[in-house]
């Protein structure tokens, strides 16, 4: 249900913006992203998890606020993170 620490790494290095750069909104919504499709497909498995639904939602409105955020501030990144994870957005 949980990303593995390795797997974050991954993430992380596929979309930092520098070298140790973990804290970008690109890479927080690339690490939201990855959570939200794992609890999903368990919200797919066990349907009456409401605990962890409420935590789904609460990670795809963080999500939608730092893409509103990015749409604000750099257009042309926030179009280019939302390609690269393939957000209907």
């Amino acid at each position: 249900m949980s990303i593995t620490p390795e797997r974050k790494q991954e993430v992380i290095a596929e979309h930092a913006r520098a070298t140790a750069d973990t804290g970008s909104p690109e890479v927080q919504v690339a690490i939201l992203t990855e959570r939200i499709v794992n609890l999903t497909d368990h919200l797919k498995i066990h349907k009456h998890d409401f605990h962890s639904r409420r935590g789904l939602l609460m990670m795809v409105g963080q999500r939608r606020r730092l893409l509103d955020y990015l749409k604000r501030k750099k257009h042309g990144r926030y179009e280019e993170i939302v390609k690269r994870l393939g957000l209907r957005r």
